[in-house]
C-alpha cells in the first residue's frame, strides 16, 4: 500500500511520527459517522499501519466535537434497500474492520471525546487501552431501530461482561464516562487526552515490538479462560520461542550490558504522513 492511497482518503486521516501511528475519523461534519467508504479507508489503513515497521503503535481518534455517531443515516437507508446476500457482505465488511482492529499486532490507544455511540463503542472495545474526556457519552442505540449490535457484540461483551451487555444493549440507555470506566470499556477519564496518553505512549515505545505483537496473540489464545494441558504446553512454547528469537536474545542482552535495545525508533528513522482533509471538518 503507498503513502498516495493513504493521503487521499476522503472521509479519514493518517499520520506517522516517531514511531506514532495515527487513524483520525474526519467527518466532523457527519459526527464522524461510519459508512461504506469510511469502513473501507479505515481498513486500508489498519493494513498500511500493520505492515509499516516504523509503526510501533497506533492512535485512533476524532476530529471535532464527537468521536463517533456510529451508522450513517444514508447509509442505514442503503441497507434498508438491500437483500439478505448484500447485507451480509456490507455486516462482513463493518466485521473485517473489527477484527483487524482487535488483531492489530501493534498496540492500539482510543482517544475518546463526546459521544461514542453504536459501532463506535466497537471500534473502542477492540482497542488495547482507551481514554475518554468527562463529557464523553456512550449508547448501543440499535434497538431503538429494531436492529441488533451484533458484528460489535463480541468485543463489547468482552470488554463490560454478559450481564452489563444485557441490560445496555436492551435498554439503549446512554451512560457516562465514569460509568464506561466502571465497565471496563474505557480505562481512564481525562479532558486532557493528549496528556493522559502521553505517559503510555512513552511506555509502549520503550518496550520490545515483537514482545508487545506477541502479548495480543498470547492474549488471544487465552480468552476462553481454560487453563489445561494444552494452554501449559502453549505458554510454554511461546516463552522458550521468544528467549531464542532475535529479538528475545537483543532485550536480555542489552539489559545484561547495560545498554538500550535496538528497536528504539530514533527521529531520523522515523517518518510522518501529513493529516488530511482537515480544513473539511
Amino acid at each position: 500500500m503507498t503513502n498516495e492511497l493513504i493521503e487521499n482518503f476522503k472521509y479519514i486521516s493518517c499520520q506517522l511520527n516517531n514511531g506514532v501511528g495515527e487513524m483520525i475519523l474526519n467527518r466532523a461534519d457527519k459526527h464522524n459517522a461510519f459508512d461504506e467508504v469510511m469502513i473501507s479507508e479505515m481498513i486500508q489503513s489498519l493494513a498500511y499501519f500493520a505492515h509499516n515497521d516504523n509503526c510501533q503503535l497506533l492512535i485512533v481518534r476524532a476530529n471535532g466535537k464527537n468521536f463517533s455517531a456510529g451508522a450513517d443515516l444514508n447509509w442505514m437507508r442503503k441497507q434498508a434497500k438491500m437483500d439478505f446476500k448484500q447485507n451480509l457482505s456490507d455486516a462482513n465488511e463493518l466485521a473485517k474492520l473489527m477484527s483487524d482492529l482487535d488483531k492489530f499486532p501493534k498496540p492500539t490507544i482510543a482517544l475518546v471525546q463526546g459521544a461514542a455511540f453504536g459501532g463506535a463503542l466497537g471500534l473502542i472495545c477492540c482497542c488495547d487501552i482507551a481514554i475518554a474526556n468527562e463529557r464523553a457519552s456512550f449508547c448501543l442505540s440499535e434497538v431503538k431501530l429494531g436492529l441488533i449490535p451484533a458484528v460489535i457484540s463480541p468485543y463489547v461483551v468482552r470488554a463490560m461482561g454478559q450481564r452489563a451487555s444485557r441490560r445496555y444493549m436492551l435498554t439503549a440507555e446512554r451512560f457516562s464516562a465514569e460509568k464506561a470506566l466502571e465497565l471496563q470499556i474505557i480505562h481512564e477519564v481525562s479532558d486532557e487526552l493528549d496528556t493522559a496518553a502521553a505517559p503510555l505512549i512513552s511506555a509502549l515505545l520503550a518496550n520490545s515490538p515483537q514482545g508487545m505483537a506477541w502479548v495480543k496473540t498470547l492474549l488471544s489464545h487465552l480468552e476462553d479462560g481454560v487453563i489445561d494441558d494444552a494452554t501449559r504446553n502453549h505458554t510454554s512454547e511461546r516463552i522458550a520461542s521468544i528467549r531464542v528469537s532475535d529479538e528475545g536474545q537483543e532485550g536480555l542482552n542489552a539489559f545484561f550490558e547495560k545498554r538500550s535495545p535496538n528497536w528504539k525508533i530514533s527521529d531520523s528513522t522515523a517518518k510522518e504522513l501529513p493529516v488530511q482533509g482537515q480544513n473539511n471538518a
